[in-house]
Parts: structure tokens; sequence; C-alpha cells
């Protein structure tokens, strides 16, 4: 069982009550838009971190962090990669990556927009955490966390940090 913290779109911004959500979590993954190196590093040196860069995020980020990640999570295929659309508006090239992967759960970032729906053609979970910084046109900042336990992804919670 994998207990997982799931942020995007931070921005630079890193709300220290993070820490505390995610205290109990094994990993934590960010779906991009971190906004820079030090911030990653804070997270880094909190819980193991799993990532991709954003259209915001520099040099720095982008060598340390891929556009697209494929892992396996206990029994589920993960993909995530922070421009991605969701089900069934996903981006051409992000459609073709989750045809060729086929992932049990896809995790998106980029819109500020929180959304947790099923994808009854692809079989696939679709996640997309909202915005965990303040900048941006959301009004409440927006953090996941869950459980994957073998092939089953269970106790997703949604958590809000207040008003951007």
């Amino acid at each position: 069982m994998q207990r997982i913290g799931l942020l995007s779109d931070t921005h630079g911004y890193l709300d220290d009550a993070i820490f505390g959500y995610f205290k109990e979590c094994d990993e934590l993954w960010h779906a991009g838009d971190f906004g820079n190196a030090g911030l990653a590093d804070q997270l880094k040196s909190f819980k193991p971190l799993r990532g991709v860069y954003g259209n915001i995020d520099g040099q720095e980020i982008r060598g340390a962090f891929p556009e697209t990640l494929v892992f396996s999570c206990e029994d589920v295929k993960v993909m995530i990669r922070h421009i991605g659309g969701y089900p069934p508006k996903y981006n051409k090239e992000t459609k073709a990556l989750l045809l060729q992967e086929r992932p049990q759960l896809f995790i998106s970032g980029h819109s500020h927009i929180l959304k947790i729906m099923y994808d009854d053609q692809l079989q696939c979970l679709h996640m997309n955490p909202g915005a965990a910084g303040k900048q941006g046109w959301h009004q409440v900042r927006t953090l996941i966390r869950f459980v994957i336990d073998g092939k089953n992804i269970r106790n997703c919670e949604v958590i809000e940090l207040g008003a951007t």
C-alpha cells in the first residue's frame, strides 16, 4: 500500500500546511509548474518526489524532471503529464501517449481546475489536483491525497488549502 500526496501548479509558492496534510504519505507527486528548484528541493527533502515539468518551469526544473512520466505504483500503471486535458478532451499528443501506454491512472495539471473523473473509453482514472499555488485565476488552492493498494485506487481526499 502506498499513500500518495498529489499537487500541481505551485508556481513557486509552497504552503506550510502541505507538510501537515502529507505527513502520512509515502510519496509526493507533482504534476508540473513547480516554479523553482528550491520548491522541488523542499518537497524532496520531506518525502520521495516524482514529478514532471510544466510550461512555466525553467531549465533547472526541466533538467531534473521529464515532460511525461510513466511508472508503476503497486499494480497500477501511472502516467503524469502537465498539459494533457481531461476525458474525453485530451490534447492530441497526450491522447496518443495514453493509447500507447494504457495507464490505469492519468494525472495532469495546468488548468488549475481540480477534477477527478473516470474515462470509460480508456479504462483510466484521471486526476488533476487543481493548483496549490497562489498564482492563477483559481479561487481556492487544492491538493489530493489517496491510496494505491495493489490494483485499487482508494480513499481519495480533496484538500482545500484556502483562498488564493
